[in-house]
């Protein structure tokens, strides 16, 4: 369990103080309320994702799109079997438009997840299937518009219970003519401003996504993503990697997540050939000691691309591969 307390000392300042399993810090404030707020929710946002507990505990989730149609029932029963405790949901799923989702079936699909034991961790893919929106608009009204409807999206993941948003979504985000990459980042990260008060209000973090360049011309590299999470400049803005992704990158999976340990919100777990775990070259062993390294608390989230294997198989294999891994990790 962590503590996080803001407590008013000597002269005026305020002081943040964080305890959990043994560790107790206390940053001194002297900045202004609005800089000393962004210290303090940051702290809270990251605590529980990389305090260090004694013993290692791992937390699975997958996303739901991986069991393609299948009902929702079925679907959510099948991924609590096989030993996932977490879901991970894209909207489409659901509805083309979260708006379209209303209060009775939110609640409908949460209370489905709670049934099962799962917990829905937040959501991904967020604008596939949607219209009229785009991360890197050179337009403020489409840029404006997406980030209204990122608030919309915050709104849904609270009401199923998720903390967090990935931003993905390839097709929306790609380098539109004319625009250089330095501009789509402008852009992008004026999107995002404009969407964090809503995140902020709805207590959801926004995780960016880098992508392999095969899947998308904008933020391609871990160091893009932080990039921008720095151009947003919000502790509810956070870093997402990819296991995928990452292995485009000449600098090993591993060393990655080391290198960009304090960002870190959100991991996805799957092969470089787009399968899951375990389907192909990737070992996750060297993955799992560095999560383990870092003290990562978050999920690991796995998440398909390569639907040939049956989703039976995919769901079921990929846990089963990475229970045995971390079973392999060195003490």
């Amino acid at each position: 369990m962590h503590v996080c307390e803001v407590a008013l000392i000597s002269g005026g300042n305020l002081a943040l103080t964080g305890r959990g399993a043994g560790v107790c810090c206390v940053i001194m404030m002297t900045q202004s309320r609005r800089d000393f707020l962004k210290v303090a929710i940051g702290a809270a946002l990251t605590t529980p994702l990389f305090a260090a507990t004694k013993g290692d505990r791992w937390k699975f989730a997958i996303c739901n799109e991986t069991f393609k149609d299948w009902p929702h029932e079925k679907a959510f029963a099948f991924a609590a079997e096989c030993g996932y405790t977490g879901l991970e949901l894209a909207p489409f799923t659901f509805a083309n438009n979260v708006r379209d989702i209303n209060k009775i079936q939110r609640a409908e699909i949460r209370q489905l997840a709670k049934s099962k034991r799962l917990e829905i961790i937040g959501l991904h893919w967020l604008l596939a299937k949607t219209e009229g929106f785009y991360l890197t608009s050179p337009e403020r009204d489409v840029r404006r518009k997406t980030a209204d409807y990122f608030g919309d999206l915050a709104r849904f993941c609270a009401d199923l219970g998720g903390k967090l948003m990935v931003l993905g979504s390839p097709q929306q985000r790609n380098l539109l003519p004319g625009v250089t990459h330095a501009e789509a980042m402008k852009f992008a990260a004026d999107t995002l401003r404009m969407a964090m008060p809503a995140l902020e209000k709805a207590k959801v973090t926004m995780a960016l996504e880098p992508l392999a360049p095969g899947g998308t011309t904008f933020m391609t590299t871990a160091a893009q993503g932080v990039e921008l999470a720095g151009l947003v400049d919000s502790p509810y803005c956070k870093l997402h990697l990819d296991c995928r992704a990452m292995s485009s990158e000449p600098t090993p999976i591993p060393d990655l997540l080391r290198k960009h340990r304090t960002l870190l919100h959100h991991f996805h777990a799957n092969d470089a050939n787009s399968q899951g775990p375990g389907f192909g070259k990737t070992d996750f062993v060297p993955i799992f000691t560095a999560l383990r390294d870092i003290n990562y608390r978050g999920w690991v989230s796995v998440e398909i691309f390569d639907y040939s294997p049956t989703p039976e198989r995919l769901a079921r294999e990929s846990i089963a591969y990475m229970k045995k891994c971390v079973a392999q990790l060195p003490k």
